[in-house]
């Protein structure tokens, strides 16, 4: 007769569930005594709080290995003009992000809020990607209102806030966009590339200490942040902190200020 084994349906029980339990019986054990150490019962609620913490943070890494091989790749739809109507740039919208994104997440047990706390920089969006095992990263962008185009009040904060919910969650969820096809109708159009979203952010706060003037001359040449080209970028940073520095100095004064 052949040797089969068979397992133990109790073998595989997690190591770190009985982990756990050991020290839950522990406490339960020291608090039942009528000379019960209190500063030992806190060191061991400390330390079975840092345990479970630490499974938690386990849990979530190996999940998010496993969903980001699920996480689809999302067209861009949205595009960035400049002042004579012609496409710059392109990037996906929000709303295309969430619709796909949703499904993913909800498999691996993964939930994804947004915030926008108080603050007098401007916009902040902060993003928090929450696991079921309890742990949750987050992530935060300070923005400038939109005041590109026409838009009023309402919309202005409402283009930052929909940036910073597409700038968190693509450093959370490390997503992946892409420029949609043309249904087979000729060639694809050639793109200048672009500042990251990290460089746009970068320039607009900066954008925000210049002067007006300073504003106008960049809008006149670049447009929006999002819109400046990648080889540019540490020239018109360096212009920018130098404006914004005399600004800071001169706030009242218009001075010959360069944005190129």
């Amino acid at each position: 007769m052949s040797n089969i084994a068979v397992k133990d349906p109790v073998a595989r029980v997690p190591a770190v569930q009985t982990e756990s339990t050991t020290i839950m019986s522990i406490i339960q054990q020291v608090a039942m005594s009528p000379d019960a150490d209190i500063d030992k019962m806190e060191r061991l609620m400390a330390m079975h709080e840092r345990f479970q913490a630490q499974q938690a943070k386990q849990q979530y890494d190996d999940a998010l290995s496993q969903m980001q091989e699920e996480m689809p790749v999302i067209g861009e739809r949205g595009g960035i003009k400049d002042k004579n109507g012609r496409i710059q740039s392109t990037y996906a919208l929000w709303e295309d992000i969430n619709e796909m994104i949703k499904p993913v997440l909800a498999r691996h047990g993964f939930g994804l809020t947004f915030r926008t706390p108080r603050n007098e920089k401007g916009i902040e969006v902060e993003g928090v990607l929450s696991h079921r095992a309890g742990h949750r990263e987050t992530t935060s962008i300070v923005l400038p209102v939109d005041t590109s185009g026409s838009k009023n009040g309402v919309q202005a904060v409402a283009s930052s806030v929909s940036y910073g919910k597409r700038y968190t969650a693509g450093l959370l969820l490390n997503i992946t966009t892409t420029g949609e096809d043309d249904d087979g109708h000729g060639g694809v159009a050639t793109v200048t590339p672009r500042v990251t979203s990290a460089q746009a952010a970068q320039l607009a706060m900066l954008l925000e200490k210049c002067s007006d003037k300073a504003k106008k001359a960049f809008a006149g040449i670049h447009g929006t942040p999002s819109a400046v080209e990648k080889a540019v970028f540490d020239q018109v940073l360096a212009m920018l902190t130098k404006s914004a520095a005399q600004n800071a100095k001169n706030p009242e004064g218009e001075g010959n200020e360069d944005n190129q």
